[in-house]
């Protein structure tokens, strides 16, 4: 199924998976016009491409081992870790273990609906 925008009730196992970039699926979790949860699950190696969107976003690593790069600043970040990404600040990340990252955005991601 997919996610419809202001269900209360989301059951992961029920929302269908899209492909992001190459190596990432993407489920939308829930969202409302001011925010949105999407889970992204890497395989190794793959590369969420350098970029930047009008939206605040907070990621959260659920599983895995990646390489972020936020601004002129490179870090490694690993289950547990966070990272705030404000509006227009380019960002990106390269998958170094199989895992999961969590997003949060605000507000909502337009673009990713035509897409859920």
């Amino acid at each position: 199924m997919k996610t419809k925008k202001d269900r209360i009730w989301n059951y992961n196992a029920e929302i269908e998976g899209e492909n992001g970039c190459e190596g990432v699926v993407r489920k939308i979790l829930a969202y409302t016009d001011e925010l949105m949860v999407v889970e992204n699950h890497f395989t190794k190696g793959a590369v969420g491409a350098l970029h930047y969107h009008p939206h605040t976003q907070i990621t959260y690593v659920v599983s895995g081992q990646f390489e972020f790069t936020i601004g002129d600043e490179k870090k490694i970040v690993n289950p547990g870790d966070s990272m705030l990404k404000k509006d227009g600040i380019p960002h990106g990340c390269v998958c170094l273990e199989e895992g999961v990252l969590l997003d949060i955005f605000s507000p909502m991601r337009e673009d990713f609906i035509g897409k859920a």
